[in-house]
């Protein structure tokens, strides 16, 4: 019995990947995001590894950031939303400028998170969009 209420609360819990070129803060997220019921399938430092990890996973969220070597989040965005164009994907970044922000949500991002950014907030602003 317990096998299977656990698989079925597996199942439930939501696949994120998590993007971004710094070590800390892809540490930060995932431990923020397990802890709150999500899963993290897959972590990329960079826009051509996060394309690769989201044909791999297909997870149900991006955490994107936007400054990165190789390719950046913006240009990573465009090409997950040419593989889905149902891609759920936010970006956080420290980039909190107007036309960044303007820029991610014309080019399909669903929502901007600052860095630094509050935990709960975080977590409201993700649960909010897997449900949409």
């Amino acid at each position: 019995m317990n096998f299977v209420l656990n698989e079925r609360i597996h199942k439930m819990r939501k696949k994120v990947l998590v993007v971004d070129d710094t070590v800390f803060m892809r540490t930060s997220l995932r431990l923020l995001l397990e802890r709150n019921d999500f899963e993290v399938v897959g972590e990329a430092d960079n826009g051509l590894a996060a394309i690769n990890k989201y044909r791999e996973f297909m997870p149900d969220l991006v955490t994107m950031d936007i400054t990165m070597p190789e390719m950046d989040g913006l240009q990573a965005l465009k090409a997950i939303r040419q593989i889905n164009a149902n891609a759920k994907v936010v970006m956080v970044s420290a980039m909190g400028q107007e036309a960044q922000v303007r820029e991610s949500i014309l080019n399909g991002a669903i929502s901007f998170i600052v860095k630094p950014y509050k935990d709960e907030n975080v977590i409201n602003t993700l649960r909010k969009i897997v449900e949409l």
